[in-house]
């Protein structure tokens, strides 16, 4: 299972407890009065910043639920910072409480535009300002737990889809050998032959066996066995170069390729290559009744399926055309069509 990453910032803003305040303002008299007015609220943290110019880090590193602004301030002036706040991907949704001396109705017009929340005459009653803090710092932090919220859902939904695509994927793939199984083999076989029925376009199976393999599994053991098998269904695999082909295993030491509109002189090609290349692996048999290496036989066919006729036919034809190479004397591909 793969390790779910950290909590974000925000998510742990989100769930945070206590609800925190960031005073700015030049003057020490003002912050400690709001102090005394915040010290018998015990779920209100409370911070101080008269450093004006660098109250933008100062927010940075608190991250409070609210920040009370003063406007007249020496160096700086109390809007610049609103903006500076909002310009910010750090602190652009903390809500905004601006304070002035002085109810002034195109400060004020301007405070809100530039992103203030709110607008007070310094200082309010201290139930009044104890309610807007706890207003605003309760409307930010429920939207940031619905984002986190929302941010989990859609990693949840992420997790959920991965986990069901490889799901997926192992019911439609053979343990051993990586290629497509039976029933994955049936869907895509059924759905090419389909298509080929509509298009009036040719068809081919391949199957493939390993020569003598129950021999090779008992002298050499199941484990070289299993390697035998990882390594032929590999160059099976290396013959079906189109996404329209399939590679899977058919049972056993038994292979099957599916090639949709493959002319039929290059599927034998093709499956003569694939004798050779397995023959020129030099794996020692030494029980084979035929070789002293590890070999396989192939039996093509093709075919434009007709209305009616079934995608069975197609694989029973390759097969008879496998019968007919195993009892040639191996270690060749023999086609439907050949002489």
């Amino acid at each position: 299972m793969n390790m779910l990453p950290p909590p974000s910032e925000e998510t742990i803003l989100a769930t945070r407890q206590n609800l925190m305040v960031l005073l700015v303002d030049d003057q020490v008299m003002v912050g400690e009065a709001m102090r005394r007015v915040l010290l018998n609220e015990p779920d209100i943290e409370f911070h101080f910043c008269s450093d004006c110019p660098n109250a933008l880090e100062v927010a940075k590193r608190v991250r409070p639920s609210v920040i009370l602004q003063d406007l007249v301030m020496p160096g700086i002036h109390g809007l610049e910072l609103v903006r500076q706040y909002r310009a910010d991907p750090q602190t652009r949704d903390i809500p905004i409480i601006v304070l002035s001396t002085k109810e002034e109705g195109t400060i004020k017009s301007e405070a809100f535009h530039i992103g203030a929340n709110d607008y007070v005459v310094k200082l309010p009653e201290p139930i009044e300002l104890v309610a807007r803090i706890r207003h605003h710092s309760n409307a930010y932090l429920a939207h940031l737990q619905r984002d986190a919220a929302y941010r989990a859902l859609r990693r949840s939904q992420q997790e959920l889809t991965e986990i069901n695509l490889e799901l997926q994927r192992l019911i439609q793939v053979d343990g051993l050998t990586g290629l497509s199984n039976r029933r994955y083999l049936s869907e895509s076989l059924d759905s090419e032959w389909k298509h080929a029925m509509r298009t009036q376009t040719p068809i081919s199976a391949m199957m493939i066996d390993i020569d003598h393999f129950k021999l090779f599994n008992d002298t050499y053991g199941h484990i070289a066995g299993d390697e035998i098998l990882q390594q032929v269904a590999s160059m099976v695999k290396s013959v079906c170069r189109r996404n329209s082909d399939v590679a899977a295993r058919y049972g056993g030491e038994e292979f099957i390729a599916v090639l949709p509109a493959m002319p039929e002189a290059e599927v034998r090609n093709l499956a003569r290559e694939l004798v050779q290349q397995v023959a020129a692996l030099n794996i020692p048999h030494a029980q084979s009744c035929t070789h002293d290496r590890v070999t396989i036989s192939v039996g093509n066919a093709t075919r434009i399926p007709l209305r009616g006729e079934k995608p069975t036919l197609l694989v029973k034809a390759a097969d008879e055309a496998l019968y007919i190479a195993k009892r040639a004397g191996r270690n060749r591909a023999h086609s439907e069509h050949s002489a």
